[in-house]
């Protein structure tokens, strides 16, 4: 029987391609029918009969959900209430039960799917659709045990059937196993030759092991069966990645999401490959995608950030870049894309030095990259900035402290100055010496009135007691006395 593939997430590891891991299928199922698409005998353990009611409710359900299918637009919330309806109609429809499990596992709610699962195997244990996929969220979720148990039981129950057989060559596959892988594969082909799953198989394992031809082979085989299982136009474009043939793989990638518009593989490749070309927007566009199916997809968060960079969005893509490490902290490419925005865009080299050493740490030290990898140059550019920085600080506070012991120079000088002044101002306005008790004023230098001519040859006055004696005193240019000092 053909499935449409469910929708797993995968991570989009930073500035490097993932190769997508297997994903898995389911159809939703009508009443009385197996994994085979054909009516199963009623066992003594199955209702004996579903209500009328019931039945038109389903169908109704079921023919939304075709037409849904060929439109590759799927509105889960209004297939649920059909579905709802139906088993509300009847508790023993157990393909209703089951038909919602597979809703809810579309729409990332595991737990509820799980749920829906079990029941619908308590009210009709022969639907081996469900059993089968528990085992594969069992193997999902790496409870390998648990899923081969469940595989095991359904063979001991049915010894011919295919698809269990298929999966079990998935889990060997992805054990490493790949010869018992091929080998439960073939068996699973020999029973049902139409079995899809067990092609995807055998095509994974070429693939991992570099037979690209014969990797391509079988899944032109696959697709003729089924042209609209996205994963098979996945893994060819992954194939034609590995042949360095990427417009083609791109091609294919697209073909991928036109027929199941939510496929996230798919996303991923062409969100990795805009990112290489510099597209930008076209990257923003499928890394929001993906976090419309996983919005704790920290790599999609930390891509998300750097096509924002790539648009110059700065403040967005480190918001991207704070979300990518809340969910993981350990995702080193975050701390090195966050330190080039702020080495580059927001100057704060120091910053940056801080991150590019926590990238260097977190990738497992110096040794452990590449000698041409980008991250030195970055680190060591950072760390001239910061150095030139701090010169140019000591440099400005150098010159500040010159600035000010010249000012204090100068004001002390000025004050020196005025003190200076102060004291020949104290000397300029002294009063003249007086005249000692009892002197008299010298006859020579009194003029008779009327007396125009001096008088000959005055008697020298005696200079006062004590007073400094000057030498070659100025003469005089008038009869009126003069300032100087004696």
């Amino acid at each position: 029987m053909n499935r449409t593939p469910m929708m797993r997430s995968l991570l989009l590891a930073a500035l490097a391609a993932l190769l997508a891991t297997g994903c898995t299928g389911t159809k939703a199922a009508g009443p009385g029918t197996g994994t085979t698409g054909k009516a199963n005998v009623a066992k003594s353990n199955e209702p004996v009969s579903i209500s009328n009611r019931a039945k038109l409710l389903f169908d109704d359900a079921l023919g939304a959900f075709e037409a849904q299918k060929k439109a590759n637009a799927f509105d889960y919330p209004s297939l649920e209430r059909k579905f709802k309806a139906a088993l509300d109609a009847d508790q023993n429809l157990a393909e209703a039960e089951y038909n919602l499990g597979v809703i809810a596992e579309r729409q990332g709610n595991q737990k509820e799917a799980i749920a829906r699962y079990q029941a619908a195997l308590q009210k009709k244990p022969t639907l081996r659709q469900a059993s089968e996929n528990l085992a594969v969220i069992a193997q999902n979720s790496g409870d390998i045990a648990g899923a081969v148990g469940i595989y095991q039981g359904v063979l001991k129950t049915y010894p011919d059937d295919a698809s269990s057989r298929a999966r079990l060559a998935e889990i060997y596959r992805q054990t490493g196993d790949h010869d018992k892988a091929m080998e439960f594969s073939r068996a699973a082909l020999m029973r049902e030759p139409q079995s899809v799953t067990a092609y995807k198989v055998m095509m994974r394992s070429y693939l991992e092991r570099k037979q690209l031809a014969m990797a391509k082979l079988v899944a032109l085989r696959a697709l003729k069966i089924d042209q609209n299982d996205p994963e098979l136009h996945h893994t060819i474009g992954l194939i034609l990645l590995q042949e360095e043939k990427k417009d083609e793989a791109r091609l294919e990638f697209r073909r991928a999401i036109e027929v199941r518009a939510d496929y996230v593989p798919a996303h991923v490749q062409l969100a990795q490959l805009a990112l290489e070309v510099e597209d930008y927007p076209g990257a923003e566009e499928h890394l929001r995608r993906i976090l419309q199916a996983d919005s704790k997809n920290a790599p999609a968060h930390l891509n998300l950030g750097i096509a924002y960079k790539g648009q110059g969005q700065f403040d967005k893509a480190m918001q991207e870049y704070d979300e990518a490490e809340k969910l993981d902290p350990k995702l080193a490419a975050i701390y090195f894309n966050r330190g080039v925005i702020l080495h580059r865009n927001k100057g704060a080299p120091d910053r940056a030095i801080e991150l590019y050493r926590k990238y260097i740490s977190l990738s497992g030290g110096e040794v452990a990259l590449n000698a041409e990898h980008p991250i030195f140059n970055l680190l060591r550019e950072a760390e001239s900035i910061v150095q030139a920085q701090r010169e140019a600080v000591a440099a400005e506070e150098q010159a500040k402290k010159l600035e000010e012991l010249q000012k204090q120079q100068q004001e002390l000088m000025k004050a020196e100055e005025a003190k200076q002044g102060t004291v020949n101002a104290a000397g300029t306005n002294a009063p003249a010496p007086t005249q000692p008790a009892g002197a008299t004023q010298p006859a020579g230098d009194v003029k008779p009135a009327g007396d125009t001519q001096p008088a000959a040859n005055p008697p020298a006055a005696s200079p006062p007691a004590n007073a400094p004696q000057q030498k070659n005193p100025a003469k005089p240019d008038s009869n009126e006395p003069t300032d100087d000092l004696f």
